[in-house]
């Protein structure tokens, strides 16, 4: 079961699409959101979670005080369940107005997006190339605020992300079968 770890939403559980998803695991959110908490990275943040998924990463963050999160995956099913989940974290954590769902390509919102973000998501499949993830990155760099963090999941034998210019490494921190790359603005 998928849940919501901690703040206003805390305990709620989420449901998870069928298939085509794999949600980031309790252990590594819990991990991922205390070390967002101690750098104040989740305070009044705009958060992006692509390839939302369950939207997990983002509604927790939403749940433990960003201001906004905008959630965007393509998977019809997927999605369905999205809106759902963010209609109940909303609800639980009197958010309402804050939190968006959009049914697009990560590429297309970021193509279109026209606000900047202070923390973002990027949870794609594990599939998913090396360049086609340095091509989104790419995208992305334009739609991150100077001192934004980016944290890409991937998995523990993927090699380290290609970052176009203007991203940076600036840890990682691997999981058993799942390795969290911290990024931020050059």
């Amino acid at each position: 079961m998928t849940r919501i770890i901690s703040g206003a939403a805390g305990s709620l559980a989420l449901e998870v699409p069928g298939t085509g998803t794999r949600p980031t695991s309790d252990r590594v959110r819990e991990s991922l959101f205390g070390a967002l908490e101690s750098a104040d990275a989740l305070a009044d943040a705009r958060v992006l979670d692509l390839y939302a998924g369950s939207g997990a990463l983002g509604l927790e963050a939403l749940s433990r005080g960003a201001a906004t999160a905008d959630l965007v995956e393509k998977a019809p099913r997927a999605a369905s369940v999205l809106q759902r989940n963010a209609r109940k974290v909303a609800d639980a954590s009197g958010s309402s107005g804050a939190v968006r769902v959009h049914r697009a390509t990560a590429d297309a919102f970021l193509r279109l997006a026209g606000t900047a973000f202070d923390l973002v998501f990027l949870d794609p499949p594990y599939d998913l190339g090396e360049a086609e993830l340095t091509a989104t990155l790419e995208l992305l760099r334009p739609r991150v605020d100077a001192g934004a963090t980016v944290v890409v999941e991937r998995a523990a034998r993927s090699p380290e992300p290609a970052l176009p210019a203007g991203l940076v490494h600036v840890r990682h921190k691997r999981y058993g079968d799942t390795t969290l790359w911290w990024l931020a603005p050059a």
